[in-house]
């Protein structure tokens, strides 16, 4: 076996409305209907500009193959999402009009430029831009 590529992640939220308005105005992440048996009112699929559905979000009612219990963040073991963007200026006035609170890295010897912000739910993004 060998991975090829992170396929997606999946955020469990109280609130679609909330969470799909946030991940569309902040990453332009565009949504669309999840497959049965989800539904608008249990899930939404949110995809990027090269048509893949990178984030899954879904209620507290979303049927679930593997379930287990959702307490709200922090997000246990896991202590951040990392994604590859690009228009780095356009994102940080995105985030000052939003008036989300943020944080900013530099690494210079990768030519990285990193926004940390967390979204509605408590989960952490770490926004990472190369050479942008």
């Amino acid at each position: 076996m060998a991975v090829e590529a992170l396929d997606h992640f999946n955020i469990v939220t109280r609130d679609l409305d909330r969470a799909e308005a946030f991940y569309h105005e902040l990453l332009e992440l565009e949504s669309r209907p999840a497959p049965p048996p989800l539904t608008r009112a249990t899930a939404r699929w949110m995809y990027d500009k090269g048509e893949r559905a990178v984030l899954h979000l879904n209620g507290l009612g979303a049927p679930r193959v593997f379930d287990r219990d959702m307490a709200p963040a922090p997000t246990g073991a896991l202590h951040h999402i990392a994604l590859r963007c690009s228009g780095y200026d356009a994102t940080l006035a995105r985030l000052a009009a939003m008036v989300l609170d943020h944080r900013i890295n530099r690494v210079p010897a990768a030519g990285l430029r990193q926004l940390f912000v967390h979204d509605p739910d408590g989960v952490l993004l770490e926004l990472n831009f190369f050479g942008d």
